[in-house]
């Protein structure tokens, strides 16, 4: 395992253990984590624990194209169930990610720490979110959180007070992020939820090789807001 320190810069993702940790250490600087992203790179560890860096192979990632829209998620778009704004409500999607009940999870890998610096991320220009609000309660139903760079989103955290929620929201993100032109959503590791919408796994060799081809993209480090023309008429 390699020792971070204050000089920025991360070992190769492929030196990463079998569980695909990479580096302890470090700080969770926007110039810290924008290199992390963009080496494949993602910060994961709880509460006590110092910073723990991980590069899994393989990397569970949605294509645009691949996604699945079940007919009951096309029935409950159809009836209005959900209405959908961006970057709104960053700040308490991140929260409820962080205090939100989940089956099976005793705790929450989403820190104070943690939680400022992906604020920080969003104030900089580069972390989004999405907020599900029920159409006849007005309740915040569901959301879910990732940093943009270049043709590539990288997912964070989501979270569902009500059923159908969180997919009604990544759903529309990733119709969103195609009409923009991304390639690529990085949903990090398996869930049996997104699989159910497309996801896969691919080689961390294909993956890094994806982040490299994305380097490219003139947009890579530009900050960017979404606007009303993204949003869905």
């Amino acid at each position: 395992m390699y020792l971070l320190t204050k000089k920025l810069i991360f070992p190769p993702p492929d030196w990463a253990d079998p569980d695909g940790m990479l580096a302890v250490g470090g700080d969770l600087s926007v110039e810290r984590l924008l290199l992390a992203y963009q080496m494949g790179i993602f910060p994961w560890f709880s509460r006590g624990e110092p910073i723990l860096w991980w590069s899994p192979d393989p990397r569970f990632v949605l294509f645009p194209a691949e996604l699945k829209v079940s007919k009951s998620m096309k029935q409950v778009f159809k009836k209005g169930q959900f209405a959908i704004t961006l970057d709104t409500r960053f700040e308490e999607v991140v929260n409820t990610c962080r205090h939100i009940k989940r089956q099976g999870q005793s705790g929450t890998w989403i820190t104070p720490s943690m939680a400022k610096a992906y604020c920080e991320l969003h104030q900089a220009g580069y972390a989004h979110s999405v907020e599900v609000w029920d159409t006849q309660t007005g309740a915040l139903a569901g959301g879910l959180y990732g940093i943009s760079l270049g043709a590539h989103f990288y997912g964070e955290s989501m979270f569902s007070r009500q059923s159908n929620a969180s997919k009604a929201g990544f759903i529309t993100l990733v119709h969103l992020l195609a009409q923009r032109g991304f390639t690529l959503i990085d949903c990090q590791m398996h869930t049996e939820h997104l699989e159910s919408l497309g996801a896969r796994n691919i080689p961390r060799s294909d993956f890094l090789q994806l982040l490299a081809q994305n380097r490219h993209h003139p947009t890579l480090t530009s900050k960017w807001r979404w606007d009303d023309s993204f949003l869905p008429q």
